[in-house]
């Protein structure tokens, strides 16, 4: 085999082995999720992930704001819906945590310590329902997302500057819940994240886009064929 036939195999190799360990990370283990691109609510821009990462009986879910300064509370993150593919119907909510984070009138913003969460988890049928809405701490405690480049919440309103919602947990906010039966295994879907201090505001999110092993099989296909 020639070199640059060697270095063709190399890389549908290295495409091979992306595709298997891309497949996995979609079934199991850590499993992200974002809005979709362009996602809005009141008509303005939102952008969030979730990141659950499973385990015997456990999963940590990690909630992030990554919208830059926010016009209105209404693009703060106040729950989160999902579904477990194994199909879990209880569980509790071990903990929840973030740092605080205060607005002022003028942009400029300030961190508190980490503090508990304050939100809370209901079950319906299947669907699992981490929120802050309807909690003693709300309307407190949204997550909001990151300052501008300046380091200043500048396009901020008085829906964030003011009370009653100051303070906010500042970009992110982890929560550990303890659900019998889920596995490393268990995926996650039907995933909704939710905003603002009022029911209503929420936004679906497509599950993720896996590369199945069919795939996977024919790429590899392809390297046998380029051997030949």
């Amino acid at each position: 085999m020639g070199l640059r036939a060697m270095l063709v195999v190399r890389k549908w190799v290295a495409m091979c082995l992306a595709l298997f360990g891309f497949a996995r990370f979609a079934r199991g283990d850590i499993l992200v999720y974002e809005t979709p691109s362009g996602s809005e609510v009141n008509d303005e821009s939102v952008w969030t992930r979730a990141t659950f990462t499973t385990a015997a009986d456990q999963v940590t879910i990690v909630l992030e704001n990554l919208q830059a300064d926010p016009k209105t509370v209404a693009q703060c993150l106040s729950g989160l819906r999902f579904t477990f593919s194994t199909g879990q119907s209880s569980g509790s909510l071990s903990s929840g945590s973030g740092v605080e984070r205060t607005i002022a009138s003028n942009g400029t913003y300030s961190a508190g310590g980490t503090v508990a969460a304050g939100w809370e988890l209901s079950i319906s049928g299947t669907e699992f329902h981490i929120t802050l809405l309807g909690t003693t701490t709300a309307p407190a405690h949204t997550i909001i997302g990151p300052p501008n480049a300046s380091d200043l919440y500048e396009n901020a309103n008085n829906s964030i500057t003011g009370d009653p919602h100051n303070p906010f947990l500042g970009l992110s906010a982890t929560f550990v819940l303890s659900v019998p039966g889920v596995t490393a295994e268990s995926g996650i879907s039907s995933v909704t994240f939710c905003f603002n201090t009022s029911p209503g505001s929420e936004i679906h999110v497509p599950e993720p886009a896996a590369l199945s092993l069919l795939a996977l099989g024919g790429a590899c296909l392809l390297i046998r064929r380029r051997k030949v």
